[in-house]
């Protein structure tokens, strides 16, 4: 199969769908392998380290697309790219159209097939989603820490306090996997962590984590009470495919002090915090009611040598099977279709 990798152009985004070792393998069974110029570069990768094991470098996304028949790509494609879609194409990457519908249009009426990575299910887990999400939950507390410096319109506050200077509060909404990890850090780093979720196994598994991680089951009340001490609060709250729910809503903010600080991991799906509005790195925050709020919608996209590296690990199986004829004999494949010939095919976007 012909096999094209775009240069992701989402603002500051440096990741690479594939790295140069992942390639080698795929060149090695037989495919051809296309990758636009400085793909790669920002991940640490050069056109070089691709020419060496036999991937061809091609100087636009326009020869990319007219070159592939399966185009992998890390972030969904922007307007700018959707001239270059074909009927013919099979698209693979991060889609997240329960939050973008016009994208979600725009596929059904090119009439190609789009696999989202989010909606890759096996054994009860999100494999393609999975390293991406604790980056970005451990991204998210390191981020919130510099928030909540002084400088960067913060409280003032040090995530692990001292002697005779108090800890920061931590709330984190969603023990899954992104939530966890953001917690484990925030723990790691001493603040107080309070962690909500609905289910029973993940809050046990979060209570024996530290003892300063305390897990509460997600009573709206239950959070609303604990929103006014809090000095970071991290959405993490996934719906499998669909949009997120809005968990905290205005009103709440509203409560929390000035100079508190919030991040919502789940702005891909459309944010599980009410005041949530997209962002970039370009200018990762705003405020409302003088709480500022970080709503980046790549996040790991921040530190791509390392994402694009752990992304290639779990996404180098999957491009194999797609590559063979009878990729749909893969159930997770079959069941990760989003849009096939102008149709929604995935059940979580026809809700």
């Amino acid at each position: 199969m012909r096999i094209g990798i775009p240069r992701e152009i989402k603002t500051l985004e440096g990741r690479v769908a594939l790295i140069p070792a992942a390639c080698a393998d795929l060149v090695a069974n037989g495919h051809e392998v296309f990758i636009e110029t400085d793909a790669g570069i920002l991940s640490g990768y050069h056109d070089e380290d691709y020419q060496a094991i036999g991937v061809q470098v091609l100087p636009s996304a326009r020869a990319i697309y007219e070159s592939a028949q399966l185009i992998l790509k890390v972030k969904e494609p922007l307007g700018s790219e959707w001239e270059f879609l074909r009927a013919d194409h099979l698209l693979f990457c991060f889609l997240h159209l329960a939050a973008e519908q016009e994208l979600m249009q725009a596929l059904q009426n090119i009439g190609l097939t789009a696999i989202g990575f989010e909606t890759i299910e096996k054994n009860n887990e999100l494999p393609l989603l999975k390293p991406m999400s604790m980056i970005a939950g451990r991204l998210a507390t390191q981020i919130g820490a510099t928030l909540l410096m002084q400088p960067q319109g913060g409280q003032g506050v040090l995530m692990g306090g001292l002697g005779a200077g108090v800890r920061g509060n931590v709330v984190v909404i969603g023990a899954g996997m992104a939530g966890s990890q953001a917690a484990l850090m925030a723990s790691a780093m001493g603040a107080n962590v309070t962690v909500f979720d609905t289910q029973w196994e993940r809050l046990q598994d979060m209570q024996s984590q530290a003892n300063n991680i305390t897990a509460l089951y997600a009573y709206n009340e239950s959070i609303k009470e604990i929103l006014p001490q809090t000095d970071l609060l991290i959405g993490a709250v996934l719906v499998m495919g669909q949009r997120a729910p809005h968990v905290v809503d205005k009103a709440m903010i509203e409560t929390m002090q000035a100079g508190s600080a919030v991040i919502d991991i789940s702005v891909d799906q459309g944010g599980c915090i009410e005041t949530t509005k997209p962002t970039t790195y370009a200018i990762p925050t705003y405020t409302y009611h003088d709480v500022t709020h970080f709503a980046v919608t790549n996040m790991p996209g921040a530190v791509p040598r390392t994402a694009s590296q752990a992304l290639s690990a779990v996404l180098l199986p999957y491009v194999n099977q797609l590559a063979q004829d009878n990729w749909r004999d893969n159930p997770a494949l079959v069941q990760g279709i989003n849009v096939e010939n102008g149709k929604i095919v995935h059940p979580a976007l026809k809700a």
